[in-house]
């Protein structure tokens, strides 16, 4: 990737790129290398200070070596709108008095001023979709089509969380049901049974009288009466339950 140059430092890359993943923190590097031969000090700002972390934000590089400057990003909640990240970084860098270190580097020394050169490289961010996608839930066909459209814009895709109790509730509701039917419809099958028992049993009582009285030669007695009055109560209950 190519790099700035500068009368002082050359600095690599020439655009901050995050690898980015939401709620992830990541970072990158970019190398300060002094092309002089004299000290040179070098500060790093950028217009979002809340955002990154950088070590070492301040410094000094000395003749044809090389400093690694190494800037976090804190992990986000949401991804920003095409991926495109408006943070810009900007390098300073001063000649320095030889034998200076970190401990003597100054706000006051990037102050620009008549007959003196302050460098400035401006760097942008850069956010580079991760070659892993986090996992998608199964049920993240339900979320929003604006949510659907943008992952499929921008081949991002990444963790939502969705909500649960919709699908919850309606996935165990029919279960529930089916439970409780399931219950009444063994529950009545006993009764019923029961029932045809109970009529099975009055059915041979009735007959049994019947040839009683039959033998008898006389005609219905009053328990056959009530057996039968009985009987009829029985079948008028399982016509109604069934």
């Amino acid at each position: 990737m190519s790099g700035g140059s500068g009368s002082f430092l050359e600095i690599q890359p020439s655009e901050l790129s995050f690898p980015f993943e939401i709620m992830k923190q990541s970072s990158c590097s970019m190398q300060l290398t002094n092309k002089t031969d004299h000290y040179v000090a070098f500060k790093v700002k950028t217009t979002n200070p809340k955002q990154y972390c950088v070590r070492p934000n301040i410094g000094v590089v000395l003749p044809g070596s090389t400093c690694d400057v190494t800037v976090s990003m804190q992990a986000q909640k949401e991804a920003p709108p095409d991926m495109q990240c408006k943070d810009k970084f900007l390098v300073q860098s001063v000649a320095a008095e030889s034998g200076a270190t970190t401990q003597d580097v100054t706000a006051a020394m990037f102050n620009k001023e008549p007959g003196k050169v302050v460098d400035e490289f401006k760097l942008r961010v850069v956010y580079v979709p991760t070659t892993t996608p986090s996992p998608i839930p199964e049920d993240s066909e339900v979320g929003s089509s604006a949510h659907s459209k943008f992952a499929q814009e921008n081949g991002v895709y990444y963790s939502t969380t969705m909500p649960q109790s919709a699908s919850k509730s309606s996935a165990e509701l029919p279960k529930e049901k089916s439970s409780e039917a399931t219950s009444m419809i063994s529950k009545l099958t006993e009764e019923k049974m029961s029932a045809i028992q109970q009529n099975q049993k009055l059915r041979q009582e009735l007959e049994l009288l019947r040839k009683e009285s039959s033998k008898s030669g006389g005609g219905f007695s009053l328990t056959f009466l009530v057996v039968a009055g009985l009987l009829g109560i029985i079948i008028g209950y399982i016509l109604k339950k069934t």
